[in-house]
């Protein structure tokens, strides 16, 4: 499952009296190492013993369609379904299978997103039973993967249209999209520069003023990647039993940002490149051209372009987090985004500590000193 974030910040400040505090050991116990096998948690086996209660209800009437579902998050109060008068994803796709086939129906999510979170693909599970609507009791043989797609997908688009239907397909009846999930991955994009933020780019994008540093921000993702406490990363209403986590992937990439359209420059800069590749004979001299072309799609380090033209936005640096495991604690992910943030900024500073612990610790300031969890 892949989710794209509208990101929010952490603050991570520090006054002047407490300036000569530290943020260190912010992994309860990052030098747990990952056993060749994980014992199964409280939580891992009442989640097995729910599954299991929930796949011996068999009814071999109804079939389970497996449903890989997008969405824009910005005008969704969450994925999973709340009072009434709170739009979600899980309400607004059961209302178009209502529709659909006559009967209300109940999505079950892989994943949970929260308000303003967008989906690149979700992953759902629905048990539809078609019923004849001219003949009440007849059980018909169940709709094509295909034809519930499209037909989900018409009701999806008189509702806002934020949400599609992407894939479906026919899966066994113990087949459950949140217990079966084998990793969950979620992407941050950070908006880097002093520059406003392109309007195309709100809500799907943290703009962050100042410049970010790629290699800090790497290192730590690879210092917090593994198997660990992650007591200091979870929200106060987490209802996780336990904090312990394994990270299979934190990364920060750099990549051009969007949306992207070419100027006049670079649009010339294309034809004249075609032009020579389609060229059966080519001089020395055009080699030598072609050559020095730059390409358009290439990412430059600098956010401060001065060569724009009136009317057009200066350019950004755009970094997107991947972060991917089998599960996460309540808003994780947001967390440890805000603290690679604070990295970049230079605003945190990372230190191996002694005993493998990790320590990060404010700008300026020893690496050992007073715990203080963010």
């Amino acid at each position: 499952m892949q989710t794209s974030s509208s990101s929010s910040s952490s603050s991570y400040t520090s006054n002047g009296e407490h300036s000569k505090r530290c943020i260190s050991s912010l992994l309860e116990s990052s030098c747990l190492e990952k056993p060749l096998k994980i014992p199964k948690t409280k939580e891992e086996e009442e989640e097995e013993e729910e599954e299991e209660e929930l796949m011996s209800e068999k009814n071999p009437r109804i079939q389970r369609y497996l449903i890989a579902i997008e969405y824009i998050g910005t005008r969704f109060s969450g994925s999973q379904k709340q009072k009434a008068e709170c739009r979600t994803v899980v309400g607004v796709l059961e209302e178009a299978f209502h529709k659909f086939i006559g009967q209300p129906v109940s999505v079950s999510c892989s994943s949970r997103t929260d308000a303003g979170v967008h989906a690149l693909s979700n992953v759902c599970h629905v048990d539809v039973e078609r019923i004849s609507k001219r003949k009440p009791g007849e059980v018909l043989p169940a709709h094509e993967p295909g034809v519930v797609r499209k037909a989900v997908n018409h009701f999806l688009q008189k509702n806002e249209g934020d949400i599609t239907v992407i894939d479906v397909r026919c899966v066994p009846s113990d087949f459950h999209a949140r217990f079966k999930a084998q990793e969950r991955t979620y992407f941050y994009r950070l908006i880097s520069g002093p520059e406003p933020l392109s309007t195309f780019e709100k809500d799907r994008a943290w703009h962050v003023s100042e410049e970010l540093d790629l290699a800090s921000m790497q290192k730590a993702c690879r210092i917090l990647v593994g198997h660990h406490d992650f007591s200091s990363f979870r929200a106060s209403g987490c209802q996780a039993k336990s904090p312990i986590r394994t990270l299979d992937e934190l990364n920060v990439s750099e990549l051009a940002s969007t949306p992207y359209f070419p100027s006049i420059v670079e649009r010339q800069n294309s034809i004249l490149e075609q032009d020579l590749l389609n060229s059966s004979c080519l001089s020395e001299n055009e080699l030598s051209l072609k050559s020095s072309i730059p390409n358009p799609y290439s990412v430059t380090g600098s956010s401060n372009s001065s060569n724009k033209g009136f009317g057009q936005l200066r350019s950004h640096r755009c970094f997107v987090v991947t972060a991917r495991a089998r599960s996460f604690l309540y808003h994780q992910v947001r967390l440890l985004v805000g603290l690679l943030k604070c990295v970049g900024t230079g605003n945190l500073k990372t230190d191996d500590g002694a005993s493998g612990h990790l320590h990060f610790s404010l700008k300026g300031t020893s690496a050992h000193g007073n715990k203080q969890n963010l």
